[in-house]
């Protein structure tokens, strides 16, 4: 037998924790799908949640880490860092020391400015402003929660989420959901929080999917498969379940598009059942499993127990390191503001004479194409000037795990490749950590193939690569 001990991934840190109801209110602005054809929401499916988290190492080292995840689609880069220095004022920590990433639903609302001036826009502002007010005074209380816990890490496998970029022989093109023919990424990775006298104080689940069950036929906000998942981990666990979405620019619910949010809280279910079975799986905190040796009986057996950390294993989980990066990736060449904005008169022209001749199809195609103009219009207006963009990431190591964040919306290959990269530790990696202006990062052979991915994004063929490697270069500098 040539392993005789299985650590149990853990992190020994001091961990706070504060959640706020961040639900809009009911007729915001709504539409993020271009296909949709109502502007405001009409009621609320689910609750959306902003939860605040702490981070500071055992010892006396003064770091503090806040780590905040918002159970919405995302926001601009101004809307984003005003929310993180309101975080880093109220903390008292530099900004690089604030992570904000998204669940990324679809079904929150879209709270882009250019939303400003159509029907429930009017209440974006105001919403933001609560939002920033919801989140200081959770900020607060998450840094007064905070206390010694151990956090103990399992992995599970859920296939409710697919590969997305499917082709369509009848149409000639690729399209932009359940693909059989490709394989996923069925990964969830769970944190169970104790304190010290092994009392469960939370749950982390990490996975990468696409909030997309629900579509352009849904009119209520919604934190969409993550608010079941949610309930019914905590139902199980009597404690608070955050969850931090994965890579996942290829990854969607098999089962989705669709206006009903059965369908939604069925993949949720799903979710936390894979979640479930991997907290099950773990033995108490702070212990390894570890061979015994032989017990002679009517057979030979080989005994296996938890046995308590080494002085040297309570050493190596305390540790904590790292910290907050950027990187200039190149941009690919635009077709400039003018031409866009031909593009979208000419969309919003079709669109009404569709709608003048009774044609709801065409009309509905046309408005989409028009929506897809518009927002690269936003998108453009939201980029630096000059021929790269800086896309920032943070890589933290909180003894045997290493929890990484980046701007952006990577293809799921970016955690399959770390992962590949190291084995010996537990990855926990979050997109979404800025604003919306980035969008996809997809595989350099991906490019010029007609994928969705690569119309929205700024980034020229192989940012994905760059961003793979610097996030790598860090992990090996922390070992």
């Amino acid at each position: 037998m040539k392993i005789t001990k299985i650590p149990s991934p853990t992190s020994h840190v001091r961990f706070g924790h504060a959640r706020v109801d961040i639900t809009p209110p009911v007729g915001i602005y709504h539409r993020l799908w271009g296909a949709a054809r109502h502007d405001r929401s009409t009621g609320v499916h689910r609750p959306l949640c902003g939860d605040v988290m702490v981070f500071r190492p055992v010892g006396d080292d003064g770091r503090t880490l806040i780590r905040v995840q918002l159970d919405l689609c995302g926001l601009v880069r101004s809307q984003h860092e005003d929310l993180a220095q309101a975080l880093s004022e109220t903390g008292s920590v530099p900004p690089e020391d604030i992570t904000i990433t998204y669940s990324h639903t679809h079904s929150s609302g879209w709270f882009v400015p250019d939303r400003l001036p159509l029907p429930g826009g009017e209440l974006i502002l105001p919403y933001l402003k609560d939002l920033r007010t919801k989140l200081q005074d959770a900020c607060r209380r998450a840094l007064a929660n905070v206390q010694e816990t151990t956090l103990t890490y399992a992995a599970g496998r859920c296939d409710m989420a697919a590969n997305r970029d499917g082709y369509d022989d009848a149409f000639g093109g690729h399209v932009c959901g359940f693909n059989p023919d490709a394989p996923a990424d069925d990964t969830v990775l769970v944190a169970r929080i104790t304190d010290p006298a092994g009392r469960a104080l939370g749950t982390l689940v990490n996975y990468g999917c696409h909030p997309t069950t629900l579509a352009w036929e849904n009119s209520l906000i919604s934190p969409d498969y993550v608010g079941a998942m949610r309930e019914e981990v905590e139902k199980s666990t009597g404690a608070p379940c955050v969850f931090l979405q994965g890579a996942c620019g290829d990854l969607g619910p098999r089962d989705g598009f669709t206006g009903d949010v059965a369908v939604a809280d069925r993949n949720g279910r799903q979710l936390a059942g894979a979640a479930l079975s991997a907290l099950a799986s773990m033995g108490p905190p702070g212990t390894d499993f570890a061979y015994q040796g032989p017990v002679i009986s009517g057979a030979t057996l080989g005994a296996w127990a938890r046995v308590p950390f080494t002085d040297e294993r309570r050493r190596q989980v305390t540790q904590v390191s790292g910290g907050t990066f950027s990187l200039d990736l190149p941009l690919k060449p635009s077709a400039g503001r003018a031409s866009i904005q031909g593009d979208l008169d000419q969309w919003e022209a079709r669109q009404r004479a569709a709608g003048a001749a009774g044609d709801a199809i065409a009309a509905r195609d046309c408005g989409a194409r028009a929506e897809r103009a518009r927002r690269w219009l936003a998108r453009q207006a939201d980029l630096p000037d000059g021929p790269t963009c800086p896309v920032a990431f943070s890589v933290h190591r909180l003894g045997d795990a290493v929890w990484v964040t980046c701007g952006g919306e990577p293809y799921n290959v970016l955690q399959t490749e770390l992962r590949r990269r190291f084995p010996e530790r537990t990855l926990l990696v979050s997109p979404l950590s800025s604003g919306l202006q980035v969008a996809y990062l997809l595989p350099e052979d991906r490019y010029g193939k007609g994928l969705y991915q690569e119309e929205p994004s700024p980034l020229a063929p192989g940012c994905l690569e760059r961003l793979t490697e610097a996030i790598a270069a860090r992990i090996e500098e922390i070992g």
